[in-house]
């Protein structure tokens, strides 16, 4: 593209509808554009070989452009880890707040639900804290501790 841009550029410089300057109102090429750049600051969430060649000191950005912290990852062992969950959704369900439960293939998410259905609690249900209409709420997977979305 380069060169046909330069082409066209001196064809209007020729007949006079540009000033010779027009030749050189181009964007530089990389190489020249590296030729006259001290330094630079390489700003990536990951650094490609360029970046990486190129740098003296790479600094692991915390806080994410648009402002929001990554949220805190707590690792917890896979033993017990049902009873776990358990423990943690009757937690937030006995809050007032919702859940949110993934997993890692769409097998394991119908297994857990049907699981999670299975063990309803007796007894009566706590009234449902959502405010839309009985028609519009639907219940997830984990409905028996009161959880709605």
């Amino acid at each position: 593209m380069y060169a046909g841009d330069r082409s066209r550029k001196e064809t209007l410089v020729e007949y006079g509808f540009r000033l010779p300057s027009a030749l050189d109102n181009r964007p530089l090429k990389f190489a020249e554009f590296e030729k006259l750049v001290n330094q630079a600051v390489f700003v990536s969430a990951t650094p490609g070989p360029y970046e990486l060649k190129h740098s003296a000191q790479i600094a692991e950005l915390l806080i994410r452009p648009t402002g929001l912290v990554d949220p805190q990852v707590e690792v917890r062992p896979t033993q017990g880890q049902i009873d776990d969950l358990i423990d943690e959704i009757k937690k937030r369900s006995d809050a007032g707040e919702r859940v949110l439960v993934t997993t890692l293939t769409k097998k394991m998410a119908e297994d857990l639900s049907e699981y999670l259905l299975d063990l309803k609690p007796q007894g009566p249900l706590p009234a449902q804290r959502d405010s839309r209409p009985s028609n519009a709420a639907r219940s997830c997977a984990i409905c028996a501790w009161g959880c709605t979305m």
